[in-house]
């Protein structure tokens, strides 16, 4: 099934659309929210940005190996404790990014019928994956990928997770 044929099957008027603030997942949303034919419907989440990378912000794997290579051994070793330095850690995105999502899963499980689409990052959604399938969290950047434009669909069935995609490119 196609991204679109899945955007035409929401149900719009029980449909919340969140985005980080970042220009890209912002197009993103609107790209949606014309699709669904709703332009304006998205809402911005500050919570929901990317991991802080500090000292790393735009430097390669390598640079940063070749930089500091016992932090950059610990963090792909547990990147959910260890810190960037001058950044985040993988579980500081959670305590940031989780209440926003906390609220929308609450606000979908008052209602089966509601729907909310989350335009956000590699990070966050990853994480928040993990969780939801109860994985440890140390291990969220080896056991999924998130590539961009990716995306996930998740339903909740008796506030439980249901995994129904996973890292689905757009077709």
């Amino acid at each position: 099934m196609s991204l679109r044929v899945e955007l035409e099957q929401l149900p719009v008027d029980v449909l919340r659309l969140v985005s980080s603030p970042a220009r890209r997942c912002r197009q993103t949303a609107a790209a949606i929210g014309r699709a669904i034919g709703r332009p304006d419907a998205s809402e911005v989440d500050a919570r929901l940005v990317e991991i802080d990378y500090g000292a790393w912000e735009g430097l390669t794997e390598a640079e940063c190996l070749a930089r500091d290579p016992e932090r950059r051994t610990a963090w792909e070793a547990d990147p959910f404790t260890v810190c960037i330095p001058g950044g985040e850690s993988g579980s500081d995105v959670a305590s940031r990014a989780f209440p926003a999502l906390d609220a929308i899963d609450a606000w979908l499980a008052a209602d089966r019928a509601r729907v909310a689409v989350v335009v956000a990052h590699n990070h966050v959604i990853r994480l928040r994956l993990t969780a939801l399938l109860g994985w440890p969290m140390a291990a969220y950047r080896r056991r999924l990928e998130q590539d961009p434009a990716g995306y996930s669909i998740v339903r909740f069935d008796a506030g439980r997770p249901l995994v129904r995609r996973l890292n689905v490119l757009p077709a």
